[in-house]
This record gives C-alpha cells, structure tokens and sequence, in this order.
C-alpha cells in the first residue's frame, strides 16, 4: 500500500493534468466562475428590503427610510452587477469587455428598477396564501413562515433576470431555494398573480411552463415535460404546460406536455395525471383506489403493531 506521501503526489499529479485537459477546470482568456455565494447573499438580503423589518431589525427603516433603502441597493447593486458580469464574460462569444461591461450595467440598472414590481407582486402572493389558508393565523406568518411564498420571491427575482438571458445566476437563485424548501421552480417559468403553493414539497415547475393568475398549488404538484429524450434538441421549446386563471390543482398531480392546456376555474384532484388539454370550468379527478379494512382483532401484541400481514 502506497504510503501517504506517494498517494497524495500520484492523485497531484493526476488532478492536475486533468485541470490542463478540461477548460471545465480551467477556463481559458482569463474567464473564471462566478461567486455561488456572493449570490445567494443578494437574494437574501433583498428580502429585508422588500420586507423590512421581518428580516432583521434596523431602526433606520422607520426613521430614515429613504437612507435604509438607498444605503442598502447601493451595496447590492454593485455585488450583483459584479457577479452578473463574470457570468456573461465567462460565456460570451467574442464580445469586447467593455460591451459586457455596458450590458451588465445596463441589465442591473433594469433589474433594480423593477423591484417595486416584484413587491407589489409578492403582497399579491402574499394575500393569496392568506386567502386561500384558512390555518394562517395573519399576514405576517405567510411572510415569516411560508415555504411556497419564499420559493415564489426568489423565483421573482430570478426571473427578471432569466428574461434578460443572464447565464447561470437565475439557477442559482432558485435552485438555493429548492434545496431549502424543496419546491423546484424553474426560472423561466411564466407564472402571473395572486400565485400560492401551499406545503410546497416535492412541487416543481419546468421551464416552458405558463401559469395565469389566481393559481393555487399544493404538495407534489408537477408541471412537467412528456420526455426530454432528445436532450438538448428540445431547447427553447414548449415542453410543459399552460395553466389558466382560477385553477386550483391538489397534491401529487402531474400535468405535462408544451401542448397541454388546462383551461380557467379548473380543478385537478390528487393523483391525476394527465397528458391532454382540459377544457375550462371543468373538475378532473381519479377514481379511488379500493380500500380493504378488515374486522379488528381482540388483542395485538405491542411488537407486532407496525407489522403488515396479508
């Protein structure tokens, strides 16, 4: 057996030259990855700028709400125009830097100029988790608490950015609140106002997917492809579906297809799946399994309690 000198100077001398082949590793002209983390911190400290006060305490906000928030977007401003332009750089094609430099500026300018849309977008979002739970205890829980209204600001924003064709930053933002909630909401997903995903885990949205407004969707809810089989030939086409005002569709349902339509006022019921259109003002549901209870027995012994027996 090698001893730890040799192992450690045998794996040097193969990762290296690894490094050299892959530009994965190595990218050439100077390029280098942007900072996973440096963006990950804009996404959550915006929220105590769309929220303030419910992200941390500064009195400024009260006082000097005008100084709180300049103070504040100055800061992200310059960190996430940053990370945006290595990210271009990294995967541009022949453009001078300082056309990336322009681009970049100009795309973070649009971006922190739409942010009072988002907001005003979130407080929809915000008031339909309240509307549409009747366990939520006020407004401010469904801020504070709620997974799906986490998943949906960070697909807000991310989504300026999609649009805008910024590469990799986007998946990072929502992919950061997939790991955390473990709803799966694609940056270029269409999705419009008054959103809600009640308990949220397991839901993921696709790319191509279209979502009106009024649109509430609980646990396990996927809006998917039919087959990604030919991989990078279905890029830019219309794989998942599009799903009209007032739907409702409950836990562990799955609509796929670009060409699938579910029409307005439509509710889905659990455990559906379905690959066509559905026509508007229609309730879709499965046929229930059949269930087969037998006749309690007298007794049970404690250790055979988790036990199934046929």
């Amino acid at each position: 057996m090698s001893d730890k000198k040799n192992a450690i100077l045998t794996a040097v001398e193969a990762l290296t030259e690894n490094y050299h082949k892959e530009e994965l590793f190595m990218p050439a002209d100077g390029r280098y990855l942007l900072n996973r983390a440096a963006v990950i911190d804009v996404v959550r400290e915006l929220r105590s700028v769309i929220f303030p006060g419910y992200f941390g305490v500064d009195s400024g906000v009260r006082i000097f709400p005008e100084y709180y928030v300049g103070t504040r977007l100055n800061s992200l401003y310059d960190r996430l125009k940053e990370q945006i332009e290595i990210a271009l750089f990294y995967n541009s094609k022949g453009e001078e830097q300082k056309e990336i430099s322009e681009r970049a500026e100009r795309i973070c300018a649009g971006f922190f100029e739409k942010l009072p849309e988002v907001q005003e977008m979130l407080l929809k979002d915000v008031q339909a988790g309240f509307d549409g739970d009747p366990a939520a205890k006020g407004k401010e829980e469904i801020i504070v608490c709620y997974p799906g209204l986490f998943a949906i600001y960070v697909y807000r924003l991310a989504h300026l950015l999609y649009v805008e064709k910024v590469p990799h930053i986007p998946r990072i933002m929502t992919e950061y609140a997939h790991g955390r909630t473990g709803i799966d909401i694609n940056p270029g997903a269409s999705i419009g106002e008054y959103f809600f995903i009640d308990h949220g885990t397991g839901v993921v949205i696709g790319e191509t997917t279209e979502i009106g407004n009024n649109v509430k969707l609980y646990q396990g809810v996927t809006l998917g492809a039919l087959s990604t089989r030919q991989g990078q030939q279905l890029a830019n086409v219309k794989r998942h579906p599009t799903i009209g005002d007032n739907v409702t569709i409950y836990s562990n349902s799955t609509v796929l297809g670009g060409q699938t339509v579910i029409g307005e006022n439509t509710i889905i019921g659990g455990n559906t799946f379905i690959t066509e259109s559905i026509p508007a003002n229609t309730k879709v549901s499965a046929k229930s399994p059949e269930l087969v209870i037998k006749k309690p027995r007298n007794q049970l012994a404690a250790t055979n309690v988790w036990d199934w027996e046929n």
